[in-house]
């Protein structure tokens, strides 16, 4: 007997339960490790997250080689994944293909037609786990009907509780099939930075914060011009560490720090959680009165915020940030996405296109609930009439200005950074404008 084992966002030895469950099935017989480039999702993926997807396939892949009685490194072919894995799990005679469930709108419609496909050759598609630590769609009131408010989701979800981390099988044959595409090797652009991509990357990164920067979290997480963030979000967003692995690790620790740490994963498993039950949110309004509220559309102001050319200090820093490293700050992810649609009345689904074509992290239910979240518009969202100021949330949060000084170096030398340059806006009369259209809507 064979199985196959489908990487997707778990592109991991450790603690991968469905490679577990894949290794068991296979037994003598090995295991197909597969990947599949689906031209739907690399399609709509910018340079930075194309290049790490890529760093991350050939670091899996040597790890792959490297275990014992490994046999055959990641097979990754290109096309459409009904036809792909069907083709794949025939070939080698698979009775079984296994991954980690998809809850994302796109993966659950993909899966299912996947499991429909291999049901036509008496072939089983396997769910197990996912990548979270709680699957969405499990904590529910007790009336069976989801949270749509965080605070109580997360004592809920904390209850609720997780399974520990496992180790990575032993002893498995890998197999590989006779004909696949290579993992892409893609031209770096010049300036370039990415986070190094892999499992042994993730570990090193997480246990470098574990030993660092958790102790000061609470106190450092909102200055984007220090060190004081754990940059996990990338690893996982593609699986190559899993939040029940992190969850154990912080478990050992007390301290203000490691609460809110546990609090921002929490939040990161309730927008699984309101994407799995709204997956329309995905591209509308999780309140719908908001789509009545004019917006302008996205013209030569929209491609000067894309640029970092706004003349805000620190919206100018992030976004330069963003095209970079493929990574930005959150505070600041939350400073641009309100000057888009506050400052500029550009609608959030635009910025969020944008973030997702660039981010090396960009986690749909993350990126669009947190856009969501600063346009008002979203759960426990900030009010409408909140609208940040780019050049007092600049003071505040990076107030010796380190941050614009990094990535917008013409102020390195500037009394006060934070101090607009030929802005393109006027933010008080823009804010006035926006306030003006959301009264029109209250109506």
């Amino acid at each position: 007997m064979t199985a196959v084992m489908w990487f997707r966002r778990d592109l991991r030895l450790g603690d991968n339960p469905a490679l577990v469950e894949a290794a068991a099935d296979g037994g003598d017989g090995g295991v197909l490790p597969l990947f599949v480039l689906d031209p739907r999702l690399w399609g709509t993926a910018g340079i930075s997250r194309r290049l790490y997807l890529g760093d991350s396939l050939r670091a899996l892949d040597a790890s792959l080689r490297d275990r014992e009685g490994g046999s055959g490194g990641l097979q990754v072919v290109r096309g459409d994944p009904v036809r792909r894995v069907v083709a794949a799990a025939r070939e080698v005679g698979a009775s079984r293909v296994h991954v980690a469930a998809d809850h994302g709108p796109y993966g659950s419609e993909r899966d299912a037609a996947v499991e429909e496909a291999l049901a036509r050759h008496d072939i089983e598609l396997v769910r197990t786990g996912s990548p979270y630590a709680v699957s969405p769609g499990r904590v529910l009131k007790k009336d069976g009907t989801p949270y749509w408010v965080f605070t109580p989701f997360s004592r809920a979800w904390a209850e609720h509780g997780w399974r520990g981390p496992i180790d990575p099988p032993r002893r498995v044959r890998y197999l590989t099939l006779a004909d696949t595409s290579g993992i892409p090797d893609l031209q770096r652009p010049d300036g370039l930075s990415l986070p190094t991509a892999g499992e042994d990357a993730a570990r090193r990164r997480w246990r470098a914060f574990l030993d660092g920067p958790l102790t000061d979290y609470a106190r450092d997480r909102d200055k984007p011009g220090v060190d004081g963030t754990s940059r996990m979000s990338v690893h996982l967003k593609w699986g190559e560490i899993h939040p029940r692995t992190m969850l154990a690790d912080i478990s050992e620790r007390g301290g203000k720090g490691t609460q809110t740490y546990r609090s921002e994963l929490a939040w990161r498993e309730f927008y699984a959680h309101v994407l799995h039950h709204r997956p329309e949110t995905a591209r509308d309004y999780y309140k719908q009165e908001f789509a009545r509220m004019e917006y302008d559309e996205p013209g030569e102001l929209f491609e000067k915020w894309q640029q970092g050319r706004t003349g805000f200090p620190v919206v100018d820093a992030a976004m330069r940030q963003l095209r970079a490293t493929g990574w930005m700050h959150n505070r600041a992810r939350m400073i641009v996405a309100s000057f888009l649609v506050k400052d500029l009345h550009v609608e959030w689904q635009h910025g969020a296109r944008h973030f997702m074509e660039w981010l090396v992290d960009g986690d749909l239910a993350s990126n669009q609930h947190g856009w969501q979240w600063t346009a008002g518009c979203g759960t426990d969202a900030a009010p409408f009439f909140r609208v940040f100021n780019p050049v007092s949330q600049g003071r505040k949060f990076d107030p010796d200005g380190a941050y614009v000084r990094r990535w917008v170096p013409e102020l390195a030398d500037a009394e006060d950074p934070h101090e607009p340059v030929d802005p393109i806006v006027d933010h008080a009369e823009e804010r006035r404008e926006a306030l003006d259209r959301w009264e029109r809507i209250r109506g």
